[in-house]
């Protein structure tokens, strides 16, 4: 059960972060309120995404990548 808690609060944590992320990139909260912390029987964290507008996904990719080339510097 512990394994279990531990992974929970892993996705709930992974989840949260995203969420900043998102909110820091000003993407509203009604873009990913599909999104929810999940975790398999063995305790293994998940994230699930649920649908994401198209255009939040591109801002997205666009945070990724420009996070990419500052970080080749």
């Amino acid at each position: 059960m512990q394994t279990w808690r531990d992974g929970h609060t892993r996705a709930t944590d992974a989840a949260e972060s995203l969420r900043a992320a998102l909110a820091a990139l000003g993407v509203p909260d009604t873009a990913w309120s599909g999104m929810r912390p999940t975790v398999t029987y063995n305790g293994l964290p998940y994230v699930h995404l649920g649908m994401l507008p198209a255009d939040v996904v591109e801002q997205m990719a666009e945070a990724v990548r420009a996070a990419v080339r500052t970080s080749a510097r």
